[in-house]
């Protein structure tokens, strides 16, 4: 037997430290080496298979010999003693404990196809195969690297500027409290700035929360590298917030104390005012949102079976389980990738490497969800399924979805889609993201009487939440008035008192479809701006319709608000008359105008000598207005500041801005992410035609919308969205998905899915999958409806 092993010793290869080696799951199922069969570690690519499936592995590639990894279960001491977490992640240092035994790991050397096994270790064995093994055994599994990698980059390094830091002793002592930003009224988010002291609020976010960007500002002016945020600072200096600029991140200070002595700043007797995010996060799994939408008082009974399987929680993926759960409960990707497509046919579709292969790991995924094969009563708790190279796959375009943060459950589904739309490109009758796709069009109502249409796909209906239009305005005055009277003797108001607004679905969704005034609308039928009147309507209906809840608004001055309210959702609704009936008899385009002739924006006087009275160039100062469709100083000082270097800043204006061309591609992406199109025009305009900075332009300037200087030629000048072909039929649809959402922001807290299987409510909350009690209807952030068909 030993010469059978000597005869394939030339497909064995002892791994370089380069090499990625998969030793903890199978690359097409959830084996792992717990399973009944343990796993076999292909010698030759070091990918990792199941006992079902590395006869695959072996028919496709001809390896022969394979590292056999088997775990018997050691179990812990019942007198462990359980640490408080630190933060709110799974399994990682300072986070909840997984709880997972220990256990005994069983080693030996395989040949296929016959599998001939030779225990290790073995001094019989032949030396190139001992040190293949031993170097397999000694290596950080791939699973296990990409997770610490993410992780690492989530903690605070020691600052290269910390030990050097030079300190400027201009007299600055700071108070220790009524902290004010140095160039506006900013009182929170305040950073200061450890060498010369200065106080200036922090960025702005993509979202407007944060501050005016002061402080990042006047680095790029002083070239001062560390700042601290005031409100973070106390006897426990570690846990303060010191952000360096010119490594972009939150790092460590050693010598804070000194740092914050030099400017007369006792830490030790500084109170702690702002909540870390981290601090807030777990905050938040105490609240009644919390425990409603977990169904934390309940008795839910575990269920288990095929479509039962749970995910386990990758550190903060709460967000991409309950996307995923909803999705694959949909009948289009349940028969794409599960009923029509077995693990064996897309193994030998995918390339050499299947853990980077997006079909691959969707067809595993699917079948670890819907077999049933990993969802079996267990005696302890419900295990679940780890989607780690799932995971991996579909974040590998994506920074913020393959970093361990909290993310935006709609960004990541609306990203999703994208990817499977990718992958499945050229073949729409297989692509089940099509299920989801629907088109919306624009109707432009000038005050001439003619008419423009403008036409956009998307996958989700986002609507505006019209807190007017409660059904429960007599309580909440009631509480209003009890909420007063509690602050006015110092109480605060209990939880079983808080009255929400309560808004039927049917008011968002007439909302939607509700006329809107757009002023400075430009005419092409009267040669001037006037205001205009839209209405929006579907051009079709999709197999499942997404509603998407604006529950976080921007107040006044960038105030981010969570809307604490409920809405009533009913099990059935019909959207039927939101459709859109495109041009009508008797109505009359509005007429193009002069083909490739921009209508010319002249830069606002106001902004314009504001900024020259800062000291900016004036042609400079015309260019930054106009750039920015003259919507405020700050947007024009941001944009001066960012193209100071441009190659043709100097270009008149007459010369510079005339006859641009818009690429339509790049339009037709930022339509894809959900942008209206005129505010994707205005965008690319304003950012020389770069995506990425268009999209900066218009997260920085949320009021951009087709009321700021549109142009109505584009809707008919330019090609309507075609969405022939796409999914339609009746409007009457059923409610069978819902993912909520609690905490402050979407960027922290939990996400949970309940589902409407086989006659019944089913909550899913990562790895946990039981029977729902009380589906929390009215507190969604995104409501999946499937057709009816009559």
């Amino acid at each position: 037997m030993m010469e059978l092993l000597r005869s394939s010793l030339s497909r064995v290869r002892i791994p370089e430290p380069s090499n990625r080696i998969y030793k903890q799951e199978c690359c097409v199922s959830f084996d792992t080496p717990r399973s009944e069969g343990g796993l076999f570690i292909d010698m030759t690519s070091f990918l990792a298979f199941g006992k079902d499936y590395v006869g695959w592995n072996y028919e496709k590639t001809g390896n022969p010999v394979y590292l056999h990894i088997k775990h018997t279960n050691k179990p812990l001491p019942e007198d462990r003693p359980s640490k408080k977490p630190t933060l709110l992640a799974i399994g990682v240092d300072g986070g909840f404990e997984n709880d997972e035994p220990g256990y005994d790991e069983i080693h030996s050397v395989v040949i296929l196809p016959d599998y001939v096994s030779f225990p290790f270790p073995s001094v019989e064995l032949p030396e190139k195969v001992r040190l293949a093994v031993d170097a397999i055994l000694m290596a950080e599994g791939a699973e296990r690297k990409e997770t610490l990698a993410t992780w690492t980059a989530d903690k605070k390094q020691v600052s290269a500027y910390a030990m050097n830091l030079p300190q400027i002793d201009n007299g600055v002592i700071v108070p220790p409290s009524g902290w004010k930003c140095a160039k506006c009224e900013k009182k929170e988010n305040l950073w200061l700035n450890l060498t010369d002291g200065t106080i200036l609020c922090g960025r702005r976010n993509w979202d407007g929360t944060g501050g005016n960007n002061h402080a990042v500002e006047y680095y790029k002016e002083t070239g001062y590298p560390l700042s601290v945020k005031l409100g973070t600072i106390t006897a426990d200096l570690e846990a303060a917030d010191v952000f360096s600029y010119p490594e972009d991140d939150s790092v460590l200070d050693p010598l804070l104390a000194q740092h914050l002595a030099f400017f007369g700043i006792d830490f030790s007797s500084l109170q702690k005012t702002e909540m870390t995010t981290a601090e807030r996060e777990l905050d938040q799994n105490t609240n009644f949102d919390w425990n409603r939408i977990q169904e934390s008082g309940e008795d839910v009974e575990p269920i288990f079976g095929p479509g039962y399987t749970g995910l386990v929680n990758l550190g903060n993926s709460c967000y991409m389980a309950a996307t995923i759960q909803v999705v694959f409960s949909t009948h289009y990707f349940c028969s794409r990738y599960y009923t029509t497509q077995s693990l064996k046919m897309a193994f030998e579709m995918a390339p050499a490497d299947p853990t980077v292969d997006l079909n691959m790991q969707l067809t595993k995924l699917a079948h670890g969800l819907l077999s049933g094969k990993y969802s079996v009563p267990a005696q302890e708790k419900q295990e679940g399924i780890p989607p780690c190279m799932f995971k991996s796959i579909i974040a590998a375009s994506h920074p913020e979805f393959s970093s361990m943060r909290q993310q935006d459950a709609l960004e990541f589904f609306l990203h999703f889609l994208d990817q499977v739309e990718r992958v499945n490109g050229g073949r729409p009758e297989l692509d089940p993201s099509r299920s989801f796709k629907f088109g919306i069009e624009d109707r432009i109502l000038c005050s001439s009487g003619k008419v423009a249409y403008n036409r956009r796909l998307d996958y989700i209906l986002s609507l505006n939440i019209p807190l007017h239009e409660a059904i429960n305005k007599d309580e909440l005055e009631a509480f209003q008035k009890l909420k007063a009277v509690k602050l006015s003797e110092g109480k605060d108001v209990s939880a079983d008192d808080i009255v929400r607004p309560r808004v039927p679905l049917e008011a968002c969704l007439a909302n939607f479809s509700a006329p809107e005034e757009v002023q400075d609308f430009y005419s092409t039928a009267l040669k001037a701006k006037t205001t205009a009147l839209k209405t929006a309507g579907m051009t079709s209906f999709p197999d499942y319709l997404v509603l998407h809840m604006r529950k976080f608004v921007m107040e006044e001055g960038w105030v981010p608000k969570k809307l604490n309210v409920y809405i009533d959702v009913p099990d059935i609704i019909d959207i039927s008359h939101m459709r859109s009936k495109g041009l009508q008899p008797g109505e009359e385009l509005l007429p193009d105008d002069v083909p490739g002739k921009e209508v010319e924006v002249v830069a606002s006087e106001d902004i314009v000598s504001q900024l020259v009275s800062m000291g900016f160039n004036h042609l400079h100062c015309r260019k930054a207005a106009i750039n920015t469709s003259n919507v405020g100083v700050e947007e024009a000082m941001n944009w001066l500041l960012s193209h100071m270097d441009d190659p043709d800043i100097d270009i008149p204006i007459s010369q510079g801005l005339h006859g641009v061309e818009i690429d339509q591609s790049k339009v037709d992406k930022l339509i894809s992410f959900g942008f209206q199109e005129a505010v994707a025009r205005k965008a690319l305009k304003s950012s020389g035609g770069d995506i990425e900075k268009a999209t900066d332009w218009i997260f920085s300037n949320p009021d951009a919308s087709l009321s700021s200087d549109m142009d109505a030629t584009s809707s008919i000048t330019t090609p309507v969205s075609n969405d022939a072909g796409l999914p339609d039929g009746g409007g009457r649809y059923r409610l069978f998905g819902i993912v909520s959402h609690m905490g402050t922001s979407t960027q922290c807290g939990h996400y949970v899915a309940h589902i409407f299987k086989d006659g019944r409510w089913v909550l899913f909350n990562d790895n946990k999958v039981g029977a729902s009690k009380n589906p929390p209807k009215d507190m969604g952030y995104l409501y999946f409806f499937e057709r009816l068909n009559s």
